[in-house]
């Protein structure tokens, strides 16, 4: 593990980690069956049965694992 020579300056390590933003993910609005859906782009998304109940995955219109 690498250890540091000498002691980073309070000024220097907030300087750091100010530099780090958190970005707020894009989100796609598609409406299913009457309902809006939210969903994140270029992701499997889960198919629920009529009782909320995970069945599969679905990406591109395609099952591509069990839930």
């Amino acid at each position: 593990m690498a250890v540091p020579k000498r002691k980073m300056s309070r000024s220097n390590t907030r300087h750091r980690r100010s530099a780090w933003k958190a970005s707020v993910p894009a989100l796609v609005k598609t409406v299913e069956n009457g309902k809006t859906v939210y969903s994140l782009p270029h992701r499997a998304r889960v198919v629920e049965d009529s009782q909320g109940n995970a069945l599969f995955l679905e990406y591109k219109g395609r099952r591509v694992a069990d839930a």
